[in-house]
């Protein structure tokens, strides 16, 4: 009896909680064995939550600019919260991010392949994911509700869309924040 007690003690104290959960979902802090959480954070407009966006990286780190320079992968996940986003304002939203971020040079240097990603953009609703997973031989491959959209060639375009949360003019400051690590 004793021995089933000191079995059952040690159970209970060597399962581990989750990492984090924010709004009802459950954020595990390492994903594959390759890529570590690095933060998460709710983005919200208005009153409204609209999605936790997720980073994990290779290579944590708690600047921005390691961030975005780090060569390694990369993973963004956007778990939606809102009812529903339609494609349109998703690719709006893509574009205010990268022109409030890059140089008009960058801008313009980046046209093709920003369109060719706000070309794999559907409407998503509430419990999908957008995962942007960056693979540097390869590229940033988008899937969207478990389902691979397309793949965007570019370490420079990477840097770019991760910018939109990082970047000078991230998206919020408190999601910037959050995704370093910071709150």
């Amino acid at each position: 009896m004793r021995n089933i007690l000191i079995m059952l003690i040690v159970f209970c104290f060597s399962t581990s909680a989750p990492a984090l959960e924010l709004a009802g979902v459950t954020i595990p802090d390492t994903l594959n064995t390759d890529l570590q959480l690095n933060g998460a954070g709710i983005r919200s407009k208005f009153f409204f939550k609209i999605y936790i966006g997720e980073l994990y990286l290779e290579h944590p780190s708690d600047t921005a600019a390691a961030v975005l320079d780090d060569t390694g992968r990369k993973r963004m996940v956007m778990d939606i919260l809102y009812d529903e986003i339609d494609a349109e304002k998703l690719v709006e939203g893509w574009n205010d991010g990268f022109a409030a971020n890059l140089s008009e040079s960058e801008l313009k240097g980046l046209a093709p392949r920003i369109k060719e990603f706000n070309d794999l953009f559907i409407t998503v609703r509430a419990g999908e994911q957008i995962v942007l997973d960056y693979q540097p031989q390869t590229g940033t491959v988008v899937t969207i509700a478990g389902k691979e959209r397309g793949t965007v060639s570019g370490a420079d375009f990477n840097r770019a869309l991760l910018s939109i949360w990082l970047g000078e003019h991230p998206v919020t400051d408190d999601l910037r924040q959050a995704l370093l690590g910071k709150k």
